[in-house]
């Protein structure tokens, strides 16, 4: 008799049929689906944990999420997420500046009024806990195409020595040569002209001419109000007198792109009212600017573009928070915009050559130490890939005393492909410092973020391999750098691209925070427009997952610079290292308060005793996050301290 399978068999046949069928068809789906089971699974078992750390989104509330551009922790434990208008014209235009104030330990937000647009401005932390911000848009770039009015920068001269002029937005210049009139967008004073004698004999030699810089657009739109020379321009409006002391010079004024323009306000905001604090404005308007913290606790702002979008030309000025005022260095030295600028332990500056782009490229790309009060700069030679700094991401590597550098990764200048894999290592306690190659990446990658772990370690995430993450080339990539092998060591990858407008942010609990990501594509092939990326994820380090941590129980909120502060511990035979942690405060891939100060440590009975360095500019005043660890490395809870 003929075999006739049951009809439970049949229908596991064709079943089995059916899945075969496919899977010839979902093949890579169902390899993907299952692949991408068992990698949730496997990284959230405590042994990968342990070993590798772990990331988690920070889940944001939805009228809390903004296109998060800058970063600041405060000594309140709180972290303030600035957007401005977050690289968004229609924000801009409807002037919505936001930002939000993050509790990480109760997690929860509140937006914060806004009263200018941040969007890309400088900050740094002061001696009394408050942060400086500075600086920020005034008018969005428009590319070649989108100019309907020809325009550009009007130098505007004033050769009367005995009174300086102002002029109201509004004035009209009209060329001498062409007799086309433009007019200027904003008021400008122009100071009265400088009277120049021969040092020699006293003699009276001539009049220097006070100059004003102003950006004038067409009256009218199209090419035929472009210029491509020299003119000089008649100012209208002027009396007998001041017109032939006043009067404009502009060398192209053209349809080309228009940069983005700077604004001059100044902020800070107090981290106990939670509210931006108007101060005086800057005496140059800055876009892009780096604000560093000098040994006296005033702050130095550096570059940035001015309020007609060009480059500031080396007028670098200090802000003394005691004052609220500003004034000018009286020295002159130009820089790309964002350079990282760090105080020193002698109280002169190193930039390390990174920086986030505009400027050109052979003008104050080149590391080195500057002396602000000589104005003398003392180049560091030795970059293996010195066309490549543009984007790269700079770290002071602890502990601070040993003033080592790490400059990672990086790319081109402006728009380029290029980017570099390298990790560049100086000692400026050598008598002639000098650029080492270290441990590399895994690939080439401009944005990386660096912040330095309590362990003395560094979390090395995030990047792309192209510019703005063309070609979808994000590096989904978190690595653990040792400073005393030169090693990276690859731990858990985040889940998300981080590439412009990016950084990350050491918490007081020994988390740390990755914001921000601005692609100009949303896909491969480059043909549908990025959007901004507006989720936060946190890493939790390996360190966290281990049984138990050292606690700091009380002990003194303020120990002054040479003095001892008794902290009480349960865990003190076990502590072997503490150290003072300057909070950050982070902007494109930039942050110069990054510090972590070494403390002389004794133990008792009862718990330890630590001793700060005396130095000023090892130690700034401020607050500062104490960490204690033992000999595994597992850092306690950062316990707020001020330096007063």
């Amino acid at each position: 008799m003929k075999y006739r399978p049951s009809r439970r068999t049949r229908r596991l046949a064709i079943g089995t049929a059916v899945v075969l069928a496919l899977a010839g068809t979902n093949g890579p789906w169902l390899y993907r689906f299952g692949t991408e089971r068992y990698h949730a699974y496997t990284i959230n078992q405590q042994d990968y944990m342990a070993e590798n750390g772990h990331w988690d989104f920070l889940d944001v509330p939805a009228e809390f999420r903004v296109n998060t551009i800058h970063a600041a922790l405060l000594h309140t434990g709180k972290v303030l997420l600035v957007a401005g208008s977050g690289n968004d014209q229609k924000n801009f235009d409807a002037k919505s500046f936001r930002s939000v104030l993050w509790d990480p330990e109760k997690n929860t937000f509140e937006n914060i009024p806004t009263p200018k647009d941040m969007f890309c401005a400088g900050h740094t932390q002061l001696p009394g806990g408050k942060l400086l911000i500075a600086g920020g848009t005034k008018r969005y770039e428009k590319l070649e195409g989108d100019v309907t009015k020809a325009g550009g920068l009007m130098v505007v001269h004033n050769e009367d020595p005995d009174k300086p002029v102002t002029l109201p937005a509004g004035t009209r210049f009209t060329g001498r040569d062409t007799g086309r009139t433009y007019v200027s967008k904003d008021p400008v004073l122009v100071e009265k002209a400088t009277k120049v004698f021969d040092k020699g004999t006293g003699a009276f030699l001539r009049n220097e001419p006070g100059l004003g810089r102003i950006y004038v657009e067409a009256q009218k739109s199209g090419a035929a109000y472009e210029t491509g020379t020299e003119d000089n321009y008649r100012v209208s409006g002027l009396s007998r007198s001041d017109a032939r002391n006043v009067y404009g010079i502009a060398q192209k004024l053209a349809l080309d792109k228009k940069d983005f323009q700077g604004i001059k306000e100044a902020y800070e905001f107090d981290p106990v009212a939670e509210r931006y604090i108007p101060v005086d404005p800057m005496n140059e308007a800055r876009w892009y600017p780096t604000l560093t913290t000098l040994e006296d606790g005033r702050v130095l702002a550096l570059s940035g573009l001015d309020e007609i979008g060009q480059i500031v030309p080396g007028k670098d000025e200090i802000y003394d928070p005691r004052t609220g005022k500003w004034t000018y260095t009286g020295v002159v030295r130009r820089f790309p915009t964002y350079p990282a600028v760090f105080l020193t332990a002698d109280g002169r500056l190193f930039y390390s050559g990174s920086n986030a782009g505009y400027g050109p490229a052979d003008v104050g790309r080149e590391p080195g130490v500057w002396d602000l009060e000589s104005n003398t700069f003392t180049k560091v030679p030795g970059l293996g890939d010195p066309d490549r700094m543009e984007t790269s991401a700079t770290v002071r590597l602890a502990p601070a005393q040993d003033e080592r550098y790490m400059v990672i990764g990086g790319g081109g200048v402006g728009e380029s492909e290029k980017s570099s894999e390298k990790s560049r290592l100086v000692d400026l306690t050598e008598d002639a410092p000098r650029f080492t190659d270290g441990a590399s990446l895994s690939e080439g990658t401009r944005y990386p973020s660096a912040s330095l772990l309590p362990d003395d370690s560094v979390l090395v995430t995030g990047g792309s391999g192209d510019y703005r993450g063309r070609g979808g080339s994000d590096v989904l990539q978190a690595r653990l750098y040792d400073a005393e092998s030169d090693t990276y060591r690859r731990v858990a990858d985040p889940a998300v691209g981080r590439n412009y407008h990016s950084g990350s942010l050491l918490l007081p609990d020994g988390r740390v925070m990755i914001f921000g990501s601005d692609p100009l594509y949303a896909d491969r092939e480059n043909t549908r427009p990025g959007t901004f990326e507006q989720r936060i994820e946190i890493y939790t380090p390996p360190y966290l997952y281990r049984d138990g941590r050292p606690e700091l129980t009380a002990g003194p909120e303020r120990i002054p610079r040479g003095g001892t502060g008794m902290f009480t511990t349960r865990h003190a035979s076990s502590v072997t290292s503490a150290k003072l942690m300057r909070p950050g405060a982070v902007t494109h891939v930039t942050d110069t308060d990054q510090r972590s100060v070494a403390l002389e440590l004794k133990r008792s009975a009862d718990g330890i005793t630590v001793t700060v360095p005396e130095n000023p500019a090892l130690v700034p005043s401020g607050w500062y996050m104490l960490f204690v660890t033992d000999a595994d490395g597992t850092p306690s809870e950062g316990m707020w301290v001020e330096i007063p």
